[in-house]
């Protein structure tokens, strides 16, 4: 790589960096290369350093790079397709759910959860956490929170502890009539237990899904599903549908 001095230009220099930075990346490196340390990409843009990872973050939050343990900043590849959400509603856990269940434990959930759930705030409810991997590679995890008064007839014979009493307490939910249920997506940063799932760093871009099942003129289940924003894309279609698409650009390069 050579040396680049970038011009004057209006806008923030973190910003017109990360345009330079995009257009190298398509130009001068593949998918999944290393790239120089900051030392080395610093000095050839003739930036400080706080200026260059301003820039790399912004680009990392796009998806365009990766920043992985013990390797160091690498070209991301081409964002998957996965989908959130189906034309129909269906309860976590139907037929044609892609998700894989890990465990069920029973504890007091957060607060804003329980006032969701209108649980009561110091009464455990059944913590189903699941993961979702695509191409090999893990794009989510989800904490789906239960409250008792929806699973009344589980028992511990029926369920006894990890991924069986997930799938038990996902059966039981399914008697309920699920009337509809409404989804929010914000940005947010991966706690340390997100982080490990999903192999990025703690407070790596993520986006998290919130997703309430209503049955029965109230919040039956409540699901939060945290994506790695570097390999997501999501559009909102007028169904109603999430849905997370590759990028075409991105394809096409």
């Amino acid at each position: 790589m050579g040396t680049t001095q970038l011009e004057s230009v209006p806008e923030p220099k973190y910003w017109h960096l990360r345009t330079v930075l995009s257009e190298a990346l398509d130009s001068e490196f593949t998918v999944g290369e290393i790239l120089p340390n900051e030392r080395d990409l610093a000095a050839r843009f003739g930036v400080a350093r706080a200026t260059l990872r301003q820039a790399l973050e912004q680009l990392e939050l796009e998806g365009r790079l990766q920043r992985r343990r013990g390797v160091g900043t690498t070209v991301a590849p081409p964002r998957v397709g996965v989908s959130v959400g189906s034309e129909q509603h269906a309860w976590p856990g139907a037929p044609d759910d892609v998700w894989q269940t890990v465990d069920c434990t029973p504890a007091v959930p957060p607060a804003s959860v329980a006032d969701a759930l209108d649980s009561g705030r110091d009464e455990p409810v059944h913590i189903v956490r699941r993961s979702r991997v695509t191409h090999g590679q893990p794009v989510a995890a989800e904490l789906l929170y239960i409250p008792q008064s929806s699973v009344p007839d589980l028992s511990a014979i029926d369920a006894p502890s990890g991924a069986a009493r997930a799938r038990a307490v996902l059966r039981e939910l399914q008697r309920l009539e699920l009337e509809r249920q409404e989804s929010a997506v914000e940005l947010g940063s991966a706690r340390a237990d997100d982080a490990k799932e999903l192999d990025r760093l703690p407070g790596a871009p993520v986006l998290v899904v919130t997703t309430r099942y209503i049955a029965e003129g109230r919040t039956a289940a409540l699901s939060v599903a945290t994506y790695r924003a570097d390999t997501c894309r999501l559009t909102f279609g007028d169904s109603g549908r999430v849905e997370i698409h590759q990028d075409p650009q991105r394809q096409a390069s």
